[in-house]
């Protein structure tokens, strides 16, 4: 079971671009990765993920074409290119993963998490 760092959140205005990183303690080759976002109050949601099998890719319908997944096997990591972004993708950003998983929501289904990185839009 690997262990998962987030890093990359910040404040920004709306239009402006992040990329958020998910680090791994190990290979993240046989581990399909989600990312999530959580506002406070309200239940934590899908927002993209991808299959261990790198090529399928998912994406929640508000984030599709601005928000891009991948990977660096290389380091370790999983990126999630965030770019126009608006105030309602203000959250704290979630990295997940599953051996073997498809990338896709189930959140409960995922083993290992990080601990989040906030990411706030302003108007």
């Amino acid at each position: 079971q690997v262990q998962l760092v987030e890093s990359g959140g910040g404040l920004v205005q709306a239009g402006a671009s992040l990329r958020l990183s998910c680090a791994a303690s190990g290979s993240l080759q046989t581990y399909g990765v989600g990312w999530f976002r959580q506002v406070t109050g309200k239940e934590r949601e899908f927002v993209g993920g991808s299959s261990w099998i790198a090529k399928f890719l998912y994406y929640e319908d508000s984030v599709k074409g601005r928000f891009t997944i991948s990977r660096d096997n290389a380091k370790n990591t999983v990126y999630l290119q965030m770019n126009s972004l608006k105030p309602e993708d203000t959250a704290v950003y979630f990295c997940a993963a599953k051996r073997y998983g498809l990338g896709q929501d189930q959140k409960e289904s995922y083993d290992s998490w990080g601990q989040g990185t906030q990411v706030t839009v302003s108007s």
